[in-house]
């Protein structure tokens, strides 16, 4: 399966840790050209660097989704070090669990300004070059979130509800230029120790264990394969089930 139009490059954002991280690895061992980009630079220089000894091709860029300038440089510098972009995956997020009681503006700007505004400057600068080499795909990683919420997650669900609806209006305005924009809305994808998890934590999910990065990774690659051009303005729900899953209190 092809993962991205030949010769172009494949940008991912929070890529140093969690899902970022292997997504990255994956197109990576699929033989793209990978831009790394994220606010922690040991951790994403090492993880580009992991890469590179493993025969891959990718380049770290820092840069902080909430301030336009970061992005802009990122794209400027991927376009400088490989030619074109093929795909971006939008993945760098931040969080802030406070009651909607207590939550301040600037918290509220911060997670806003990071996911949702980031999302669609990163999307627009991409979308830019794409449309001068042939057209490109664009997947914004999302949120069950965005469908169904814990306490004191308004500002995180706020942003990821965003996300899903920005999705749909890129994939019309972008289209006509040959750019596919899907979303993808994960669920509880453990990212650190798998094998901690208890069976109980399996036995929530109707597919019977708990996501991993490669779940969505996998996703990524269905969207991002050219040979999909007629998927586009889609909310892939990556969740083994949870969201349609009816709970009751016993």
């Amino acid at each position: 399966m092809k993962t991205e139009p030949a010769g172009k490059a494949v940008i991912v954002t929070g890529a140093a840790s969690g899902i970022g991280r292997v997504i990255a690895r994956r197109y990576a061992e699929r033989g793209s050209a990978v831009v790394l980009a994220d606010t922690d630079e040991t951790r994403g220089e090492d993880n580009a660097r992991t890469i590179r000894e493993g025969g891959g091709e990718a380049l770290f860029v820092p840069a902080d989704m909430s301030r336009p300038g970061d992005i802009v440089r990122l794209i400027e510098r991927a376009a400088a070090a490989y030619g074109s972009i093929g795909c971006l995956i939008n993945n760098a997020g931040v969080s802030d669990w406070k009651s909607p009681y207590d939550l301040t503006v600037e918290e509220w700007d911060r997670v806003l300004h990071t996911n949702l505004r980031g999302t669609f400057l990163c999307a627009r600068e991409a979308a830019k070059r794409m449309r001068e080499t042939g057209g490109g795909s664009i997947v914004n990683i999302a949120s069950t979130r965005a469908l169904m919420s814990e306490p004191s997650s308004e500002a995180y669900a706020a942003s990821k509800g965003g996300i899903a609806a920005l999705t749909h209006a890129l994939a019309i305005s972008l289209g006509p230029d040959g750019i596919r924009v899907n979303c993808i809305s994960p669920g509880w994808i453990e990212t650190g120790d798998y094998e901690a998890l208890k069976p109980s934590d399996h036995k929530q999910h109707p597919a019977g264990r708990v996501g991993t990065p490669d779940d969505v990774a996998r996703a990524c690659f269905y969207l991002t394969d050219p040979a999909n051009d007629f998927v586009t303005g889609e909310n892939l729900v990556i969740d083994g089930g949870m969201t349609r899953k009816m709970m009751y209190e016993e």
